[in-house]
């Protein structure tokens, strides 16, 4: 008998993954009410999409709470009715606010390959309170940096809450895809999160080593007739922003009234066109502080939404960490003569982006910036072209160029700074089970003055199974490479990441899964005869239990050859560290994350060890408290202390970083975020009140305070703004 039911259990494992999983949505000539219920009798004729497997916290058993999704559709919309069962209504829905995270709360999410290419993918999901959520995927879901929830579209749900079970519907118009007309299938994949039964469901079913957003996993929904035009309405988006503000350093005050606006319109039912004139660009949402004791500059991520749609197709290209040659956040941000940032108007934008077939996409950017005399900034011309060509069967080659090139001659503007150009291949390989994943490129920049040394390039291969992971990277940046509108951490580098990883999968304990893994990096200056200038050998021990907690110990061994002087603790008038002097040391660090299903929960990270020629204690965390779904506090803390010896400085730095944020209902929202940074010498506060009085049309109301905080606590920098954007459809 036990052999028989281990029989039964592999067959079942095995039919599980070899499965090719479909159902046909049917076409209606009525539309359906948006009311949560599913009474109208075409629904009960519609077939299932059921069957669920679980991914956490096994792979090889069916869901224990199913979920019942149906589709039907008409020539303008795209109809979804949803069955979620749970153990009760006691679901875990942590706030009201549009774009909520996956994880620690009850929540189904449906993906959409609507090109069938295994590379992108438009996602919708709700949770049992009815908060809706919208993503971009990209990459092919081989990672979570291929999410982007900025990414904002019309459509309509609602959902009713049962003893054991909510019910979903949803209105989606074409219009919030792209597809290429004539279709009749996607491909589909959906999961939902059960905190109650512990359980995250995915419909088809996806091996734990791989993500478990992985396009590489999809079933397919049969269109009952090809799909039409889907007579996208053209989307105007006018703002008016008016702002007073007072710099107490300079004795300046600001009076500033802008308007302008967004255009959005679909060529044909595949091509996106996004223009752009006055644009505003400051950010509502202010930028999240961290202390920085690298000498290299911190990437922060986008979140501009004319920058969105189809964003892979510009910011995937080269190495994210070491030589990215495009990252959109350099365009409206240039130097003063003093060579501080400083924002720079942006007179008006296009951005062409999406499929010309189902195997080629395309993107173009144009943008123009205004020049500024007085901070000697010259007006710029910004264009993007790139293209990407499907290959075999999930993988792509993709080509770019980028012009960032001055419209005048100025007297102040050095030659080397007229213009800069980078051309550039990469391709991407996945495989069609995602087992072999890796991206390799070549790049070339071409500036004023400058002949030779102006290659970038690199190479990643990744090999992921159950129970082992390989990689292996190399990146090379030439002394000379400049992409300006990129982001390029240093240059004269070159660069191997080798990593090993083993996995083990327990069968009895609280451990669901733990790894051991050593990752090394080695760098070297090729101008200098490959000396040496870095290496960092991080060895690690992580476990994931299965109440999702997670424990982690880490050693890192460094070695560190000073070029120039340089002080991490970034001390006014401090000793900075001698350059030309090589530094060794060793480091732990451990971090903790509870149980994120709990209305109080918190992650804790301590580190101890060597730093160059010092020693360094640091401990970082976070504590969250939610009374859902109305309120959501947060702190953030990372306390670091610096040991030097004489007579270089020592340091007690001070990061702490409080949210509030209160949901008043799906429509209205208040956040505060208090920033206390002693590295900056700086606190601040913003608090942003957000009325969305029409669908992605909102009133912002935000106030912003910054003191300084070294010898007095003294007023710095202080704002009040109102902005207000209408989405119109026409």
């Amino acid at each position: 008998m036990k052999n028989t039911f281990l029989l039964l259990a592999l067959f079942s494992f095995f039919i599980g993954y070899s499965q090719n999983k479909s159902f046909v949505v049917k076409y209606i000539d009525s539309p359906i009410i948006l009311d949560g219920n599913l009474d109208e009798s075409v629904w009960s004729e519609a077939e299932s999409a059921t069957n669920f497997w679980q991914y956490f916290p096994t792979d090889s058993l069916q869901a224990t709470q199913q979920a019942d999704i149906k589709m039907l559709f008409d020539d303008t919309n795209l109809y979804i009715g949803m069955k979620v069962n749970a153990p009760s209504n006691n679901f875990v829905i942590p706030s009201l606010r549009r774009d909520f995270r996956a994880g620690g709360s009850d929540n189904i999410t449906l993906m959409f390959d609507t090109f069938n290419d295994g590379t992108n993918a438009f996602i919708f999901g709700t949770n049992p309170a009815g908060v809706q959520r919208e993503i971009l995927l990209s990459g092919g879901g081989n990672e979570l940096r291929g999410f982007n929830t900025a990414w904002d579209t019309k459509w309509r749900s609602e959902t009713v809450v049962h003893d054991n079970y909510y019910i979903v519907e949803w209105i989606i118009p074409f219009s919030a895809f792209k597809y290429r007309e004539g279709e009749t299938k996607w491909r589909f994949n959906s999961y939902h999160f059960d905190t109650q039964a512990n359980e995250r469901n995915t419909w088809m079913q996806i091996p734990q080593n791989q993500p478990i957003f992985s396009l590489a996993y999809m079933g397919d929904m049969i269109f009952e007739k090809p799909l039409g035009n889907s007579k996208t309405p053209i989307s105007i988006i006018p703002y008016v922003n008016g702002l007073v503000g007072k710099d107490y350093e300079n004795g300046s005050t600001t009076e500033d009234f802008k308007y302008g606006g967004d255009a959005k319109m679909t060529i044909g039912n595949s091509m996106n066109l996004d223009l752009t004139v006055n644009p505003d660009f400051s950010q509502v949402e202010v930028d999240q502080q961290v202390t920085n004791l690298t000498r290299f500059e911190v990437s922060l991520p986008e979140r501009r939404q004319f920058f969105i749609e189809n964003s892979d197709l510009f910011a995937d290209f080269g190495n994210d960490r070491d030589a990215n040659p495009f990252f959109s956040r350099r365009i409206g941000i240039a130097k003063d003569a003093d060579d501080n940032s400083i924002e720079n108007d942006i007179i008006a934008g296009a951005r062409l982006s999406g499929k010309v077939s189902n195997n080629l996409r395309l993107g173009i950017l144009n943008m123009q910036t205004a020049e500024d005399l007085a901070n000697e900034i010259p007006a710029t011309n910004n264009a993007v072209i790139t293209a990407q060509h499907k290959l075999f069967s999930r993988s792509n080659i993709s080509f770019m160029f980028i012009n960032k090139q001055a419209t005048k001659d100025y007297d102040f503007l050095a030659n080397e700074d007229r213009y800069n150009r980078v051309f550039g291949i990469d391709y991407r390989l996945a495989s069609e089970d995602n087992t072999w994943i890796g991206k390799y490129f070549f790049h070339k920049s071409f500036s004023p003055d400058t002949s030779g040394k102006d290659l970038s390039s690199g190479a990643t291969t990744e090999y992921n199974s159950r129970n082992w992971n390989f990689r292996f990277g190399a990146v090379y940046v030439g002394d000379n490479f400049r992409s300006d509108l990129g982001f390029i951490r240093r240059t004269d580098v070159f660069k191997i990441s080798p990593r090993v990883e083993r996995v083990f999968w327990p069968k009895t304990g609280v451990i669901q899964k733990h790894s051991l893994s050593v990752m090394p990096f080695f760098l070297w200056r090729p101008e200098l005869d490959f000396e040496k200038s870095d290496h960092t050998i991080v060895t690690s021990w992580n476990a994931e239990l299965k109440n999702t907690s997670n424990i982690e110990f880490q050693m890192y061994n460094r070695f560190t050859h000073l070029y120039d002087s340089f002080d991490p603790t970034r001390t006014d008038d401090g000793t900075p560290l001698p350059g030309n002097e090589d530094y060794y040391y060793t480091s732990f660090e451990a971090s903790y994350r509870s149980d994120q299903r709990k209305a109080l929960s918190y992650n804790i990270s301590p580190s101890f060890g060597q730093f160059y020629n010092g020693k360094k204690y640091s401990i970082g965390g976070m504590l969250s408290w939610r009374l859902q779904p109305y309120f959501l506090t947060s702190v953030q803390i990372n306390y670091d202390k610096i040991n030097l010896p004489n007579p270089y400085p020592d340091a007690s730095i001070w990061l702490i970083g409080p949210k509030f944020d209160v949901t008043f209902n799906k429509n209205l929202f208040w956040a505060t975020f208090i920033q206390y940074s002693s590295q900056r010498d700086n606190f601040s506060i913003n608090t942003r009140l957000q009325w969305r009085f029409a669908p992605l049309s909102d009133l912002f109301v935000v106030y912003n305070d910054n003191y300084f905080t070294d010898n007095v606590f003294a007023p710095r920098v202080r704002s009040f703004n109102v902005k207000l954007t209408y989405w119109i459809n026409i």
